[in-house]
């Protein structure tokens, strides 16, 4: 691995001082603004950044950490998690008086390294938070060799010693389950979000394993977040009456609601017949004619929690491994025992 652009490079590329580029790269008096762009063109050419504990040391902090989420514009429209979640931000953020940028990329998270490099090496940035982890997330590497301050929301992980704020996945699939099987389902569909998310797959396990202490039949789909993948999805699981699942939980709020909407037009009635748990909880969850039940968190304080860290990362603190508050059921009209016989 190439070594890290210096001030030393800089000032040996431009035949001057290290003090005059240090004055340049800070926007202090003592140079020209001549010599100030010359150092600025060379910096940029050459890749360089500022550590984090330069900017620490030297306190030249823009007050501003950046987001950028991957994700399609509509869903973060419509799925009110990243609202809630902005909000406990911004409540951090207030706090100390500093900003948030953020970018909506659209479905490109190979974008992402991309924003925050350019952030970073602009000094527009003094930290991150990484959100919508996945399977094999290039973000992490990336991240840590900048030496740009983050906080991952996902893990823990083994390849990084970034803070990170981990939700105990299967303990919140485990408190699913025991919920279902104590109003005996035994034949439980999990409508499942793209397999790439971290959080997906530790779900689907913590739901496999958990449905195995009780001999729970559990039938796994992993689908888009959007209400025409959860539609074609329950269809597929109800498609044959001997195997058709008594209970369906589903990955967020959207396609919860779009599931049991095609539930009632197939004729199933909502919890008689099956029914209905989403893994999120939002206002979207009782706008419905047959309210959802709902492992709910508390997204806004979750948000608040992970800017936080950030703040306190940036400033030399490192909180580790912080474990986020587990989800508790909310319980609505949507749930109800299995239907005799099956």
């Amino acid at each position: 691995m190439a070594s890290r652009p210096t001030i030393a490079d800089i000032a040996r590329e431009l035949q001057i001082s290290k003090a005059a580029v240090s004055y340049a790269l800070n926007g202090q008096p003592g140079v020209g603004e001549q010599t100030r762009q010359r150092v600025l063109d060379v910096a940029r050419t050459l890749g360089w950044q500022p550590s984090a504990s330069a900017r620490a040391l030297g306190g030249f902090h823009t007050k501003v950490i950046g987001l950028a989420l991957a994700r399609p514009a509509q869903t973060v429209a419509i799925e009110s998690f990243f609202i809630r979640f902005l909000v406990g931000v911004e409540t951090a953020l207030v706090k100390r008086d500093w900003s948030l940028l953020l970018r909506i990329i659209g479905d490109h998270p190979d974008e992402e390294v991309k924003v925050y490099r350019k952030w970073w090496g602009e000094g527009r940035i003094d930290g991150v938070i990484l959100v919508d982890e996945r399977h094999r997330d290039a973000r992490i590497a990336a991240v840590d060799e900048l030496g740009l301050p983050a906080v991952l929301c996902g893990g823990p992980r083994r390849d990084t010693t970034m803070p990170c704020l981990w939700t105990d996945q299967a303990a919140d699939a485990a408190t699913l389950i025991d919920y279902l099987a104590g109003l005996g389902h035994r034949r439980i569909g999990h409508i499942a979000g793209p397999g790439e998310f971290a959080h997906e797959r530790s779900r689907q396990r913590g739901m496999q394993r958990a449905a195995g202490r009780y001999g729970v039949d559990l039938i796994s789909l992993s689908v888009a977040y959007d209400a025409a993948s959860a539609v074609a999805a329950t269809r597929s699981l109800m498609s044959d009456p001997a195997t058709a699942p008594t209970a369906i939980v589903y990955a967020n709020d959207l396609t919860a609601v779009a599931g049991e909407r095609d539930l009632k037009a197939a004729g199933f009635a909502v919890p008689q017949d099956v029914s209905v748990v989403s893994w999120d909880d939002s206002p979207l969850t009782e706008m419905v004619a047959t309210p959802i039940t709902a492992l709910a968190r508390e997204t806004e304080a979750y948000g608040e929690q992970a800017a936080t860290v950030l703040l306190d990362r940036i400033a030399g603190v490192d909180r580790g491994r912080v474990r986020v508050t587990p989800s508790i059921i909310v319980i609505r009209e949507s749930t109800g025992r299995a239907p005799a016989g099956r």
